[in-house]
């Protein structure tokens, strides 16, 4: 894939080509996650099931501190491709890759040192800080392997290889589902078990990674004499991709304020929130492949000065985005009772996961879309709209929301949290977006 792709290619092929392969990426790790919870699930034992849940927000985390490195060069490189600066790509490229593994070395050493007080700010209690601990030393030893991933896998979108970035994300997910069982019951290691075959899946998955970037992509440089940046350059980097980490980040409190808020009505209910929210991202994840797979389209169009293109690029990103958001909130609807049967058996735990998941639904249209602006601001190196708009669904406005709706609605409030959240926060994006993008165009 060239310019061609970028420049002369029908908006509907082009983005469908850029999107396609990372919604398949996606598609694999979610069938990761939900093999990775079936697996935990067969033991039957919901303290470990909280114990993995309370630990989610770590991952979040680590991929929060990635995006810094991946999204944020991939939206400077984006717009150096389509200026034509390819020497300029090459050395930005080899900053994003090493200036994530020293943040990854850092991240490692600190949160080793403060494990308990994180676990307890997760919501872990007495019955589930064995199971959190196990699996939470092994993720953060690996955490520097997370939060590198992610520039590989960005970067060759970027220049216009997604189906390398695809090969990538699918090697990491197979060798994770493939270990999972191994370390889990074969070992014997449980949650350990768990944290340690998905660090490995991402350890095949950098080695391949590196691999065919030095063989293959020459756009890209793995090469520590490319390294170079100016202050400008890294201003740039970290305008946007400081937003784009807040918005992983946000996940992260906004699962930890939802499992607090729920530690009152007992380590069931964590359990299967746990388990409703990664039925959550069946269509979450397909969602985020779709908008940040046209990503590097939206941002070579702008770097360009094309706007024509850029304004046909953004009315196609929003109908793919919202039609497949409604459908597959129907489908997971319709199919709400045997989705969560196939971690729990527990009729009563059915139904109250059946009840969360119908607040989550809703929705689902407006998370798109908001998906599709927030990438639009970081294509157009945007930082500050980014910033703010990503602040609002799981951070600033859910902490709001949450607080207020349990408080005076209790365990209703706590599972209508989000889609309240939802609503507000297309309400800013769409004030934002007329605001900065319409000018634009």
């Amino acid at each position: 894939m060239g310019k061609d792709l970028f420049e002369k290619e029908k908006i509907s092929t082009a983005y469908l080509k850029l999107a396609i392969p990372v919604v398949l990426s996606m598609v694999i790790q979610l069938v990761y996650n939900m093999v990775d919870t079936y697996f935990i699930a067969l033991t039957g034992n919901t303290e470990l099931i909280a114990g993995v849940s309370i630990c989610t927000p770590l991952f979040l985390l680590f991929l929060a501190f990635g995006d810094m490195f991946a999204l944020g060069g991939s939206s400077v490189i984006s717009r150096l491709l389509g200026a034509g600066r390819e020497e300029d790509v090459r050395r930005l490229s080899a900053f994003c890759m090493y200036g994530s593994v020293a943040f990854g070395i850092i991240t490692t050493i600190i949160m080793m040192w403060g494990e308990v007080p994180v676990l307890e700010f997760l919501g872990a209690d007495d019955s589930t800080m064995y199971y959190a601990m196990q699996y939470y030393e092994y993720i953060v030893l690996g955490s520097t392997f997370i939060i590198f991933i992610l520039s590989p896998i960005n970067l060759l979108r970027t220049v216009g290889q997604p189906n390398a970035s695809m090969a990538v994300t699918v090697l990491g997910a197979v060798v994770n589902m493939v270990l999972d069982p191994v370390f889990i019951f074969a070992l014997g290691m449980g949650a350990a078990g768990a944290a340690i075959a998905t660090i490995i899946g991402y350890g095949c998955a950098i080695l391949y990674s590196l691999f065919y970037i030095n063989k293959n992509c020459k756009a890209l440089s793995i090469d520590p004499h490319d390294l170079g940046i100016c202050a400008k350059e890294l201003q740039m980097i970290f305008a946007v991709g400081l937003p784009a980490s807040v918005t992983n980040f946000m996940q992260t409190i906004g699962m930890t304020l939802t499992n607090r808020s729920l530690v009152e009505y007992g380590s069931d209910s964590i359990a299967v929130m746990g388990i409703v929210l990664k039925i959550v991202n069946i269509v979450m994840l397909i969602l985020v492949g779709l908008a940040f797979g046209g990503q590097p389209l939206t941002g070579y169009s702008y770097g360009a000065g094309n706007r024509q293109r850029l304004r046909q690029v953004l009315s196609y990103a929003y109908k793919i985005v919202g039609g497949v958001a409604a459908v597959m909130a129907a489908g997971v609807a319709v199919f709400a009772h045997p989705l969560i049967n196939l971690f729990l058996q527990d009729e009563s735990l059915i139904a109250q996961g059946i009840e969360m998941l119908y607040w989550q639904l809703p929705g689902m249209i407006l998370m798109g879309w908001g998906l599709v602006t927030i990438c639009t601001f970081q294509s157009m190196g945007k930082g500050m709209p980014a910033l703010i708009l990503s602040m609002c669904r799981q951070g600033v406005v859910y902490g709001i929301v949450i607080t207020a709706l349990s408080m005076y609605f209790g365990y209703t409030g706590v599972i209508a949290s989000q889609l309240v959240a939802d609503i507000l926060s297309i309400v800013i994006a769409g004030i934002l977006f007329w605001q900065v993008i319409q000018p634009e165009l």
